[in-house]
C-alpha cells in the first residue's frame, strides 16, 4: 500500500533509521538550513525539528536527501524499477488473440488506478481559516544570509490552463512578504507562468499545498509535458490514486491528505521585487520582478508538519531528487532517441549545466543529431553543455568520461556552439533567459566524418594474464 500521507513517510524514515528528531529549539532563520546543509553533505539523516523557534509547527527537511531515502519515498528497491514500469507501458501494443488480450487486462486495470480521485473532504480541512490566519505562524525558513527574506521552498503550486481547464502542479519558491502575501517565482518558461500570461481574467486562482505523501510531493518537480497532470503521475508512482478535494475559496483541487493549504490568487500585471535567493546553482539568484500571491484562506491539519528544503552548493537534497528523475525518465528519452544508452547529470552540473550522454553510434554526425534533439526536449532545452560519448563509456563514472572525452576531441572540429533559451537562474548568460550552449562530440571519429587516421584502442591487459595474476596475487597476500 502507498503511503497515505507525510506522517506515514516520516514513520517509515524513522523505522529505517533515516530520520533524526531534534527536540530542542532551533531558529528557522539560517540555523535549520545550516543543520540541513551539514547533514546532507556528511551523509546524515533527514531532520525533524520539533521546536522551531517562534512556531508550534514542526519542520521536516532532507526527507529526500539520499538515494536510499528516494527509494523509501517511492517505495522501491531501486528507482530503476520505476523506469522498467514506464518501459513496459511504452511497449504495450494491441495484442493479438484472446490470450494476448487477457494478459493485457491487468496492465489496463493498473492504468485506471493512476487517475486522481475526488473526495468530499480530507485531513487538510481539519482546520479552515478564512479570517484569522497569518503566514507568520508557520516556520518558513530564511536559508542563506543574503536571501531577500523567508522562502517557502517545497510547495505544490496548483493552477489551471485557462484554455483547456487542465490542472498543473509545479514547485515554485515563494518569498514571504508579509502575513498574507508572497512572491510567486514563475520563471518565464514554466507552465504556471504560461497560465498567468494567458489568463483572460484579471485574477487567477492559485492553491498551494505543503506536505503530502512523498510521491505526490515529488511529482511537483517532475519535468512533464504541458497538460500532463502531475497528480496522475503521482498515482502511477504510488500505484494508487491521489485523493483530491475542492478548495474553499478558489476553483481548484488539492491533495486531501496535505498538511497545509494556502488558497489565493495572483493579479494580472501586479509584480513585485523578489530575491535575492541562495539557489541550487550554489550562487545567489538575482532580484527580479515576479507576480504576487494573495492569500484568501488557509486550511490545515490539526497538528501540521511543515515540509521544506534548502538548495545551495551541491550536493544538496535536490541533487538526489534530480538523480531519480534522470533514472526514471531515461525510457522516455530513449523513446524519442533510441540510440541513447545512458545519461548522467553530475551534481556539479546542477541539472542544466551538464549532461553526459552515451550513444550507440550508427552513422556519421549522429552525436550532433542527439545534441540538437536534447535541446528540443522540454526542460532539457536549458542544457548548457552536452557531452556525447560512445556506448562503451560509463557515463555514471565522471572520471572515465573526462578521460575519454578529453582524449577523443579535436576542439575546433568537435565542439559546437548554438544560441537559444537558457535557464532563468543562469547568471552568466548575456541576457536573461537567452544565451549560448555547447555540444561536445567525444565519440570515435569515422572516415565518413572526415577522419582518415587509425583510431587507437584503449590499453587493457589480456584476460589470461589477469586470471593468472589473480591467483598469484592471493599467494602474495595482497588485498
Amino acid at each position: 500500500m502507498a503511503y497515505e500521507d507525510l506522517r506515514e513517510f516520516v514513520h517509515a524514515l524513522e523505522k529505517a533509521k533515516e530520520l533524526k528528531r531534534i527536540s530542542f529549539e532551533v531558529d528557522p532563520e539560517l540555523e535549520i538550513a545550516e543543520f540541513a546543509d551539514r547533514s546532507v553533505k556528511s551523509g546524515g539523516p533527514a531532520l525533524l525539528f520539533e521546536k522551531p523557534k517562534g512556531s508550534s509547527v514542526p519542520v521536516l527537511i532532507n526527507a529526500f536527501a539520499s538515494m536510499r531515502r528516494m527509494e523509501l519515498a517511492l517505495e522501491v528497491e531501486s528507482v530503476d524499477e520505476i523506469a522498467r514500469r514506464i518501459s513496459e507501458f511504452l511497449e504495450m501494443r494491441m495484442p493479438e488473440g484472446l490470450i494476448g488480450k487477457l494478459k493485457m487486462l491487468p496492465k489496463l486495470a493498473e492504468m485506471g488506478a493512476f487517475f486522481p480521485k475526488m473526495v468530499s473532504g480530507g485531513p487538510c480541512k481539519e482546520v479552515i481559516r478564512r479570517e484569522d490566519f497569518s503566514l507568520d505562524e508557520f516556520p518558513v525558513l530564511k536559508c542563506w544570509p543574503e536571501d531577500g527574506g523567508r522562502f517557502i521552498t517545497l510547495p505544490m503550486v496548483f493552477s489551471k490552463n485557462p484554455d483547456t481547464g487542465k490542472r498543473n502542479c509545479g514547485c515554485y519558491r515563494m518569498q514571504v512578504y508579509d502575513a498574507r502575501t508572497t512572491g510567486m517565482h514563475w520563471q518565464t518558461h514554466k507552465q504556471g507562468a504560461e497560465h498567468y500570461r494567458r489568463s483572460p481574467q484579471k485574477r487567477m486562482d492559485v492553491a498551494v499545498a505543503i506536505g503530502a505523501d512523498p510521491a505526490t510531493m515529488y511529482s511537483a518537480i517532475l519535468p512533464l509535458p504541458p497538460d500532463l497532470d502531475e497528480m496522475m503521475i503521482a498515482g502511477f508512482l504510488r500505484r494508487q490514486p491521489v485523493e483530491m478535494v475542492k478548495c474553499e475559496t478558489v476553483d481548484l483541487e488539492v491533495p486531501a491528505q496535505a498538511e497545509i493549504v494556502l488558497e489565493g490568487y495572483v493579479e494580472a500585471g501586479e509584480l513585485r521585487r523578489e530575491g535575492p535567493f541562495g539557489d541550487h546553482t550554489g550562487f545567489y539568484s538575482l532580484e527580479d520582478d515576479y507576480p504576487v500571491f494573495h492569500l484568501t484562506c488557509v486550511t490545515h491539519r490539526k497538528k501540521p508538519i511543515y515540509a521544506t528544503t534548502i538548495v545551495g552548493p551541491p550536493p544538496m537534497e535536490d541533487f538526489y531528487m534530480g538523480k531519480a528523475i534522470e533514472r526514471i525518465f531515461l525510457p522516455l528519452m530513449r523513446l524519442q532517441l533510441p540510440e541513447i544508452r545512458d545519461i548522467c547529470m553530475p551534481a556539479e552540473g546542477i541539472f542544466h549545466n551538464l549532461i553526459l550522454v552515451s550513444i550507440r553510434k550508427s552513422y556519421p554526425g549522429q552525436a550532433r543529431k542527439v545534441m540538437h534533439a536534447i535541446w528540443g526536449l522540454g526542460q532539457a532545452m536549458f542544457s548548457k553543455c552536452i557531452v556525447v560519448v560512445d556506448e562503451d563509456v560509463d557515463v555514471q563514472n565522471v572520471s572515465e568520461v573526462a578521460w575519454k572525452a578529453l582524449n577523443n576531441i579535436d576542439p575546433e572540429r568537435d565542439i559546437q556552439f548554438v544560441l537559444g533559451p537558457v535557464d532563468s537562474l543562469d547568471h552568466s548568460s548575456r541576457l536573461p533567459n537567452f544565451g549560448s550552449k555547447m555540444g561536445v562530440d567525444a565519440t570515435r571519429k569515422w572516415p565518413g566524418e572526415g577522419f582518415s587516421r587509425p583510431w587507437p584502442g584503449v590499453i587493457r591487459m589480456s584476460e589470461d594474464v589477469r586470471r593468472r595474476v589473480d591467483e598469484l596475487w592471493k599467494r602474495a597476500g595482497l588485498k
